[in-house]
């Protein structure tokens, strides 16, 4: 490089330090633009449109009878409540039932909460619209294997509200801690893994079950949806009834 082409690039480096508002970008400010309101609002004024309806239709109609399809009857409605509930028992029970099948091992626990739980089993026909109101999510059925500190951790969460779980009875205090606590009929054990059937929902931490977040699940492949519609229709096959009961698994 040339000195006076050196010279030169120098004097435009000074230049710019020396008039420095000349050779900064412009300050961009960007404005906030709203596009038009362009929705038209969906009442009872709105007239329908023959086209769309027509078009519609037999896909309602196919909807509308596999919804209505029978799996078992009830003789009461099966319904959650605070605390203990029959839904929840209900759920949580076959959750581990059907976990056991797929993995072929026992499941010690299963657990269900009742804000997974949306809407309780009518009493009489139990169609298939029963249970996608019941549980409208896509959760898969999975299985933990949760070390003693975590079950501890659970069932503490379990007496704070009250929950019941699959396989376990347990006392819980008036300072929401858990005590006297049996798994499969024998002292809980903290120095021993025990195996869990859940939602992938609670298990990735849902319903504030941050203890679990850290266990590996172990995928069955059936939606918690489907697991109870087979159940009962298993149930009905075998000639008996949905039904569910508080049955004193917490004790105050």
């Amino acid at each position: 490089m040339n000195s006076s082409f050196s010279g030169f690039l120098f004097g435009a480096a000074l230049a710019c330090i020396s008039l420095t508002a000349g050779c900064q970008r412009p300050f961009y400010q960007a404005t906030a633009q709203l596009a038009p309101v362009t929705a038209q609002p969906v009442s009872k004024q709105l007239s329908a449109d023959p086209k769309a309806e027509a078009t519609i239709a037999p896909y309602h109609q196919k909807v509308e009878e596999t919804m209505s399809a029978v799996l078992g009857n009830a003789p009461a409605a099966i319904t959650k409540n605070p605390g203990e509930s029959p839904l929840a028992n209900f759920v949580s029970d076959l959750q581990r039932t059907r976990a056991s099948r797929e993995l072929g091992q026992p499941i010690d626990l299963g657990v269900m909460s009742n804000g997974g739980l949306r809407a309780p089993l009518p009493a009489g026909p139990v169609t298939v619209g029963s249970v996608f109101e019941l549980m409208p999510f896509e959760n898969e059925l999975v299985v933990l294997d949760a070390p003693g500190a975590v079950v501890q951790q659970m069932f503490d969460y379990a007496a704070r509200v009250k929950m019941a779980l699959s396989g376990a009875v347990y006392t819980a205090t008036a300072e929401g801690k858990a005590t006297n606590i049996l798994i499969g009929g024998k002292p809980f054990d903290a120095s021993r893994t025990y195996t869990i059937a859940i939602s992938d929902y609670l298990a990735g931490g849902g319903d504030q079950m941050t203890f679990f977040r850290a266990l590996p699940p172990r995928k069955t492949g059936v939606l918690l949806r489907t697991a109870i519609s087979e159940h009962i229709q298993e149930l009905t096959k075998a000639g008996k009834p949905v039904e569910a009961k508080v049955e004193g698994r917490v004790k105050l």
